[in-house]
């Protein structure tokens, strides 16, 4: 047992334990101070010592605590009482000593000064306590009013400042400062029945006449009513900071808003897109490529969203999500693969169409398949969640795709208002971003109606940024106020356009959001999936992703020149076709990704498989559309089981269900593929049609 064990041991068994360090109360204070005269007393009669010692002992002792209590600043009563405590008690002792201490007499009477002493006690520490407490009050009254005379001089300041500039009279309800000591704000009433909007159109004026530094504004906005308004002044140019994305990759939920930026007075300003959509407008410079980059991080954070991106310029803005994931460069600790940052990146036509085709047709699907369950919820709006999670279309420069007259993209933007027309309420939104805020841009009603929130980086320019058009109703805006690369102006339902600036994100931190958040990402739910079909489920097979590693017949003629041309060196093609030869790091990554995908749906290919030592060889399928996946290989022994009989797709499909979830239309294309390549033989036409494996079929009769 340890020596503190045993202390505690002993302390425990010797009764309760007397804390002497404690300071006395009325009480304590009373039975030390009449039992230690008592003791001095019998003491000295006892021993026969001069009474007189024991009254200059206690004048001494009145003294030094009148001294003590003067440096502390006790009140005077507290004095007085600690003094007269000590002179009584001198008093009874001296008396004690000459006249007897254990007489009735005696006893009695240092009975009744210890209750006096008691109470006085009492009476003097709340006395005190009172006096603290009112001195507390005291300063903080004083710091009130000092404060108050610091907002009642800027409420003089700026109704005096409106009511010369805009002959508006305002009555200031209150004032307050922001905590981040970049501005404060003002809550304003005006008076005759102005509205905000007469003064908004003065901020210029405004901040020119309150000499606010560059890049800091007036800018007013709606009350709590009609009648009133709230004047934000910024004091500090915190746009010209720059701030790195926040380190924190917390999750996030499209339903309580994703952080895309911060305002003037250092808040964060939330797009709330459940139900909207946004646009985002930016030239050449401005910072609209990190700010895509800003949004994609918040919605790979989110726990409830995943992300399609269309990015017909290389699928620049996708591929820092994508590639060193698919490549293998991230792993997370446990060792699992890490995920793509975005669900889904289209960078051709052709993948931008199978993409918007695959949204249509799961919105579609999801407007029948879901009708119980809003009920359920008693709804009219998808409950989105993690395990239904909404689809969160990215369109770099889709503004351009829309108004274009090109044929081609005339049919993806067809695609695209279709989307935005009929996926509200089945979760699926569109964030689509412009090179600036022209007529043509905004001209669509749809546009408008629906891209609510709105983003307009300037970075000083001025060309093609109409303020008015992006933010109507909102005035005093100018592009000048916000010359700084990545700030301008961002308006939601919920806050108007105002100043804003997006964070600075990195490719290291892509990098590390991509690995943070890889577990997070939830997976397309069963019943949008199967709507989706092959061309989601193989959306990251090798020939899919090709051009995200084709680096154009330029690059590839200059390496083979650089290899074998005349100026010598080493040629390495041997070496090239030998690699080339063996699974590299990132399709074995992929053959994982498609284990993953074929886990949950049953219908993903491995292209990377070999055949199994025994049993079916399904070796002639390599390369073509489907692949040999474990629910084929079944389908594929189902289909030899059948004998000369055969079987049809429903059958198959019926039997595969349980075990892979495999859909009818899935074992159609298996068949028709089959069919084609001679592994099974279709007999019968129409209802009636089934296929036979080709070890069954019957012999094809001879020609004559």
């Amino acid at each position: 047992m340890t020596s503190a064990a045993t202390a505690k041991k002993k302390q425990a068994s010797s009764g309760p334990v007397l804390d002497w360090s404690a300071g006395h109360g009325p009480v304590t204070g009373a039975l030390s101070a009449t039992t230690g005269a008592l003791a001095v007393a019998t003491t000295g009669a006892a021993t026969g010592m001069p009474p007189a010692w024991a009254l200059a002992v206690g004048t001494a002792g009145a003294i030094g605590h009148t001294v003590a209590g003067l440096k502390v600043r006790n009140a005077g009563r507290t004095l007085a009482f600690k003094a007269a405590s000590w002179l009584v008690g001198a008093g009874w002792t001296t008396w004690a000593m000459a006249s007897g201490p254990l007489s009735w007499a005696a006893l009695g009477s240092l009975a009744t000064i210890g209750v006096g002493i008691g109470a006085g006690a009492r009476s003097v520490a709340l006395y005190e306590e009172a006096r603290e407490d009112e001195a507390i009050a005291a300063a903080q009254r004083q710091v009130a009013l000092e404060l108050t005379a610091e907002r009642r001089a800027i409420a003089a300041a700026w109704a005096e400042r409106i009511q010369r500039i805009c002959n508006v009279t305002v009555h200031v309800r209150a004032v307050e400062m922001w905590e981040s000591g970049n501005g404060y704000s003002l809550d304003l009433e005006p008076q005759g029945g102005v509205t905000y909007d007469r003064i908004a159109q003065y901020g210029p004026q405004l901040s020119a006449d309150a000499k606010l530094p560059h890049g800091c504004t007036a800018a007013l906005g709606p009350g709590v009513h009609q009648g009133r308004a709230i004047l934000d002044v910024t004091t500090n140019n915190v746009l010209a900071e720059a701030r790195a994305y926040p380190d924190d990759y917390g999750p996030l939920s499209i339903l309580t808003g994703i952080p895309w930026g911060f305002r003037t007075n250092g808040d964060d300003v939330l797009a709330y897109l459940r139900e909207q959509c946004a646009l985002v407008v930016g030239p050449t410079g401005s910072g609209k490529t990190n700010m895509l980059h800003t949004i994609l991080a918040g919605f790979s954070r989110a726990e409830d969203v995943l992300t399609w991106v269309i990015d017909l310029n290389a699928g620049s803005a996708g591929l820092p999500w994508v590639l060193p994931a698919l490549n293998g460069d991230l792993t997370q600790e446990s060792g699992k693969p890490v995920r793509p940052g975005v669900d889904w990146l289209a960078g051709t036509f052709e993948e931008a169409l199978l993409m918007l085709d695959a949204a249509i047709a799961v919105g579609l699907h999801r407007k029948r398949a879901y009708q119980e369950l809003m009920a359920k919820d008693d709804t009219d709006l998808l409950p989105v969640s993690a395990k239904i999670p909404q689809i969160m279309l990215v369109i770099d420069e889709g503004a351009e795709i829309l108004v274009s007259t090109d044929r081609r993209m005339k049919e993806l933007a067809k695609r695209i208002y279709e989307f935005i027309r009929m996926q509200r309420a089945m979760g699926g939104r569109t964030v689509i971003t412009a090179l600036g805020a022209t007529g043509s841009v905004l001209g669509n009603l749809l546009i408008r109606r629906e891209a609510k929130v709105r983003v307009a980086l300037t970075g000083g320019e001025t060309e093609g940024m109409d303020l008015s058009k992006m933010f109507p109703g909102r005035r005093g805006l100018r592009v000048d106020q916000a010359p700084f690369k990545g700030a301008g102006f961002m308006g939601t339902p919920e806050s108007p356009g105002a100043l804003f600036k997006a964070w600075r994100i990195k490719p290291s931190q892509i990098r590390d959001i991509t690995v943070a958040t890889s577990d997070r990402h939830p997976h397309l739910d069963t019943v949008s999936a199967k709507a989706a079909g092959a061309s989601y489920a193989r959306r990251w097979d090798t020939e899919r992703t090709a051009w995200m590693r084709d680096l154009g017949p330029e690059t590839n003629t200059e390496c083979e020149s650089s290899a074998t041309g005349s100026g010598g060196g080493l040629n390495l093609s041997a070496h090239r076709t030998e690699r080339a030869a063996q699974p590299s790091r990132e399709d074995e990554l992929l053959r994982k990704f498609r284990e993953e995908i074929d886990a949950q749906f049953g219908t993903a290919p491995d292209p990377s498989t070999t055949p199994p030592a025994t049993g079916l060889n399904l070796s002639a399928l390599q390369g073509q559309t489907e692949q040999d996946t474990p629910a084929q290989r079944a389908a594929l022994a189902a289909l030899l089981a059948a004998g000369p009989e055969g079987t049809g797709a429903s059958a198959i499909a019926r039997a595969l269900a349980d075990e892979h979830g495999t859909t009818r239309q899935t074992v159609v294309g298996w068949l028709k593929a089959w069919a084609d390549e001679g592994t099974a033989v279709r007999v019968g036409e129409g209802t009636k049609a089934r296929y036979v494996h080709r070890d069954h079929a019957p012999e094809p009769p001879a020609h004559e």
